[in-house]
């Protein structure tokens, strides 16, 4: 084909398109490095501020600071006064940025840009071979997934979350809880903090994750709680639990059926299943018109679907979603299968369970 058969509007269009992405992914690095450092904590807090103020503010070196500062300016984030040279994080900006904004912070999101070009290798391997690439591949992974989470089971787990599932009065009064894909384990803590009479058991593949379970589970003083290095695929638990969550985790699994098997056989009749997944449909027309779909499909080759097929799994990915969720868990056996989702929280659905 030559240039003489394109379609000039088209051609200028997708340039300006590629030189975005280009731009928005390089500032994507600085955005973590801006989160990391603290920088929009503290401009969230600050008027006008030369560089030399962000700088002292933050402690962080005056030079990185003004080419950092140079960058979020013609990036859009921040907005520069140029007689006075000083940079300023608007109010409805940090509410995306800072910590303070706590669930609807993006800026840790940033992480997965650096993150994932660390995998870069493999993942070009991986398209070769189709042998995925294994959760130790992905440093601080864990550590990452444990603030992505954090925030929202701090502010939504038990006030929000758990009474989708009809559960808040019987975990008052004392019952057994398994978390399947704990990671972290923040939501087992969360949760084994506010009901003190329930007994809580968090199981995950990944020890580095448990070991940071542990050790804040200790710091809270909580005796209600314990972490297992276990494989869903192979529970072997008959009848054991009450209540069985899982969060962020099914799509990941090499078997996300054979895995919810596991989980419905290890519920007590009358017990209650509990499933946080990424909002999405689990056909490609189905997500056309989603607005996280590009991040979620990224995600899926560069994590979801990778870490399931180095396995030797199914690989649905991330885009697992709603439908093959649903049939999953009726041919698990659950019955009363119900969808939820949250106003404010657009990146997930929850799913209601029992066994009957």
């Amino acid at each position: 084909m030559t240039t003489t058969e394109l379609d000039a509007t088209k051609l200028e269009a997708f340039g300006g398109r590629m030189l975005g992405l280009l731009n928005d992914a390089l500032l994507s690095i600085l955005v973590s490095i801006a989160h990391q450092t603290g920088l929009y904590d503290s401009l969230a807090e600050m008027a006008p501020a030369t560089s030399g103020e962000i700088a002292e503010a933050s402690g962080l070196d005056e030079r990185y600071v003004r080419e950092w500062a140079a960058a979020m300016t013609v990036g859009g984030i921040l907005e520069y006064k140029p007689g006075a040279e000083t940079y300023f994080l608007p109010p409805e900006h940090a509410a995306f940025l800072a910590r303070a904004a706590g669930s609807n912070n993006m800026a840790f999101l940033a992480r997965l840009v650096g993150l994932s070009g660390t995998v870069e290798p493999e993942l070009v391997q991986a398209f070769h071979d189709g042998r995925g690439v294994p959760y130790e591949k992905y440093p601080d992974f864990q550590l990452l997934q444990a603030e992505e989470s954090g925030s929202t089971f701090d502010e939504k787990l038990v006030e929000v979350i758990l009474p989708l599932a009809g559960v808040v009065e019987r975990l008052g009064e004392g019952i057994d809880v398994l978390d399947v894909g704990c990671g972290a384990g923040h939501a087992v803590n969360v949760m084994a903090r506010a009901f003190p009479a329930t007994r809580f058991t968090g199981v995950d593949v990944s020890e580095e994750g448990l070991e940071l379970a542990r050790t804040e589970a200790a710091g809270l003083a909580l005796e209600n709680v314990r972490f297992e290095v276990r494989n869903v695929h192979e529970l072997a638990a008959r009848e054991a639990y009450d209540l069985v969550t899982a969060f962020d985790v099914v799509h990941d699994l090499a078997h996300p059926g054979r895995a919810l098997e596991q989980l419905a056989a290890a519920l007590r009749p009358g017990g209650t299943f509990l499933l946080g997944e990424i909002a999405a449909a689990s056909t490609l027309e189905g997500n056309l018109e989603n607005p996280f779909a590009p991040l979620l499909y990224s995600m899926s080759v560069i994590h979801c679907m990778s870490v399931s097929l180095a396995q030797d799994g199914e690989g649905h990915g991330t885009a697992w979603g709603r439908e093959n969720a649903l049939a999953a868990l009726g041919a698990a056996g659950l019955v009363d299968v119900e969808a939820k989702e949250l106003e404010d929280d657009p990146f997930h659905t929850f799913f209601v369970a029992r066994k009957g």
